[in-house]
């Protein structure tokens, strides 16, 4: 005989009015978390009530119910209710519907307010997404479903925005088979079919972080914060057809532009038309390029131009612009800051006095004639106009004068022609030549290697424009390296054949990375260049004249500045039987050490950091791991261990990206945040490399 299976009674439910309602001191609720009671409110005030209060009957001390019901389950509802009443939006006896617990229940009161709130599932964020979609699609906004659901109307973009990733991948994540994270990262990319190779790829990987996702969807776009987008503009490349990808969950810069073609093609369009508008100057030759190499000028003679003076207009201009300037730096001269409406106007007129100071140069036709220009873009996106080039071959042809200097202007090098030397700082013919080995690292079985020739070369022209720029830059140490070189010339018998034997060699850098020509040494010492060559007298007894009427400290800087020119911290790989010996090399390296301490020289300061270009793309799998483990320790170094060797130099340079870290070729001693020890393995032989 079958057992009878016991049936439930569900306790009853009715309308109560709202004044025969108390909160039951048995709810567990205490801390407030969630929906504020004042935004609760104005939804049930727009809604109505979506679910009955959980009461009980009050008994009097004979255990006789009382008429009034204590509210157990549902306080924060039951306080919005409150609120609405005593705004006057609720009648006191409005009728609530409740569920009512019999009294008497062994069922306890707190019971009841703990499962209501423990036992509640939370809706699966996939199921938001869907209604909000649903939501869009019936005609709300997306600013009327953020006003519903008090939430800001970039929420709904974000959470309509992931219903745009592969059904696929939707599936996967409600199978709790990817995270929440995960699944943002895959809506920067339209593109379905990506998007699940991606999966694919990832899934198989010990390393699926969000990052990882965003760079392999982006890794064939270009970054909206790039030098060729701020040069054409977004709007423009968007007008031609340019699409677009926005990541609406992290910070993207702009996001990435997904067909560089369209770019470079909008991007070389306006460098032409620059380039007809610079030939239409009257010019010979105009070359066009994004870049140019460094030291591209070397082979050509500058011609020099006259500044265009300030018409009257631009003087008033001017004056009114200090006048302002100086109005506002005394009103505020006791201040500890500007406010910043004060400081961002300071600014503005910066930015216009510099505007008029800077003066553009006028060339005589004659000269234009022969002479040509080069139009790149500069490093922060505007337009680099380089003018005044002649070739050598274009030069006029001049008769030797037998007078009484015996001086020529072509034929003999004269200050003009040292201009030009100095405002290159490198030249494209070979210094290193045939000696520098493959700029790539082999793969080696154990250990590491030193870096190939052709790299630390690379790293220690960047290091020596560096050294130039802070040699220039610090007056006592340049005559005390000065110093140390005359008395080493006049007391070790260095043999002379002029009243003074000092001399300064300008050492080319013909073997750079790309990002030297843009660096900040490389601005500044072109910047100082400018300075001094403006202010130059064009003839030899003129300049004599000139620089014995130079206070100390203008003579000091001056001195400074040529000096930095002779300054060689350049690794070099010798012949065997070479005019110079790898010995010599090193020595100069160790005294180019020696300079670098005494100036605090710190590459990282001067904007040096590893990218896949100049350093993580050219060495072992075991220095990228070294580099990441040295700057964030092992955990991350673990982390990408698995890659392959791209992929891997691409996180290096993401996890170096401001870390401070240095390869040893370009770390100075003395500095406290580079005591750092390497030991190399090469040939059986152990080199250590010491960085403090």
């Amino acid at each position: 005989m079958a057992t009878a299976i016991p049936k439930i009674t569900l306790s009853s439910s009715r309308d109560i009015p709202f004044n025969r309602l108390v909160l039951s001191q048995s709810n567990v609720r205490r801390v407030k978390s969630g929906l504020s009671i004042e935004k609760l409110a104005r939804d049930i005030e727009r809604r109505g009530l979506l679910q009955s209060l959980n009461v009980r009957p009050v008994l009097d001390g004979e255990g006789a119910e009382t008429g009034t019901y204590e509210v157990p389950a549902g306080g924060r509802r039951f306080r919005a209710l409150e609120l609405l009443v005593k705004q006057k939006k609720l009648a006191k006896t409005a009728p609530v519907p409740c569920v009512v617990r019999e009294a008497g229940s062994a069922i306890l009161a707190e019971d009841d307010s703990l499962a209501e709130n423990v036992q509640r599932l939370a809706l699966h964020p996939l199921d938001q997404f869907r209604a909000f979609r649903d939501m869009l699609e019936k005609g709300m906004s997306e600013e009327e479903i953020a006003a519903a659901f008090f939430v800001a109307p970039a929420v709904v973009k974000q959470r309509v925005r992931l219903m745009t990733v592969s059904a696929k991948l939707l599936d996967i994540y409600e199978q709790d088979g990817m995270k929440l994270e995960q699944l943002m990262a895959f809506s920067i990319s339209d593109d379905h079919a990506r998007q699940e190779q991606v999966w694919d790829i990832v899934s198989q990987s010990h390393n699926r972080e969000p990052y990882v996702i965003r760079r392999m969807l982006t890794e064939k776009t270009v970054r909206a914060s790039d030098r060729r987008v701020r040069f054409v503009g977004l709007d423009t490349y968007l007008a031609a057809g340019g699409p677009i990808m926005r990541d609406l969950f992290e910070a993207d810069d702009g996001g990435w532009l997904q067909d560089p073609a369209i770019l470079d093609r909008l991007v070389m369009e306006k460098l032409h038309a620059a380039a007809e508008d610079i030939r239409a100057e009257g010019w010979k030759w105009v070359e066009t390029a994004l870049s140019f190499p460094w030291g591209h000028t070397r082979q050509f003679v500058e011609i020099d131009g006259t500044e265009v003076p300030l018409t009257d207009e631009e003087t008033a201009r001017l004056e009114v612009l200090r006048a302002e300037q100086q109005t506002i730096e005394a009103e505020y001269a006791q201040a500890d800051e500007y406010p910043d409406e004060v400081d961002a106007r300071l600014g503005e007129i910066e930015h216009a006095i510099l505007a008029l100071e800077e003066r553009p140069l006028a060339f005589d036709p004659a000269d234009m004639a022969r002479a040509g220009a080069f139009v790149s873009l500069d490093s922060d996106g505007t337009l680099q106009v380089e003018r005044g080039f002649v070739l050598p071959e274009d030069m006029p042809a001049e008769p030797k004068d037998d007078d009484v200097d015996g001086s020529d202007e072509y034929d003999h090098p004269t200050y003009e022609g040292r201009d030009e030397r100095i405002a290159d700082y490198g030249s494209d013919e070979g210094a290193v030549g045939d000696s520098i080995a493959p700029d790539v690292e082999p793969e080696e079985e154990d250990g590491i290697r030193p870096l190939p020739d052709r790299l630390l070369t690379e790293l220690t022209a960047w290091r020596t424009l560096a050294l130039r720029d802070a040699f220039a830059s610090n007056p006592h140490i340049a005559l005390t390296e000065l110093l140390h070189t005359l008395v080493r010339d006049v007391y070790w018998q260095t043999p002379g054949a002029d009243c003074l034997e000092a001399y300064v060699r300008e050492i080319p850098l013909p073997v750079h990375s790309p990002d030297m020509p843009g660096s900040v040494p490389a601005h500044a010492l072109r910047q100082r260049n400018e300075g001094w060559k403006h202010d130059l007298p064009e003839d030899e007894d003129a300049l004599w004249r000139w620089i014995d009427g130079l206070d100390d400290a203008s003579r000091m800087a001056l001195l400074a500045h040529c000096l930095s020119f002779g300054v060689n911290a350049l690794y070099e790989r010798m012949p065997a039987y070479g005019a110079v010996s790898q010995r010599s090399v090193t020595e100069r390296l160790k005294r180019a050490d020696r300079l670098a301490s005494a100036l605090s020289l710190d590459l990282v300061e001067a904007g040096w950091q590893p990218t896949v270009e100049n350093y993580l793309g050219r060495v072992t799998k075991a220095r990228i791991l070294l580099a990441v483990r040295e700057a964030r320790g092992d955990e991350a170094a673990e982390r990408i261990a698995h890659l392959k060797k791209p992929d891997m130099a691409r996180e290096a340079e993401r996890l170096l990206d401001g870390s401070g870290w240095l390869p040893e070729a370009l770390r100075t001693v003395g500095l406290a945040d580079q005591a750092q020890v390497e030991t190399v393995t090469a040939g059986g032989d152990m080199e250590a490399i010491a960085a403090e």
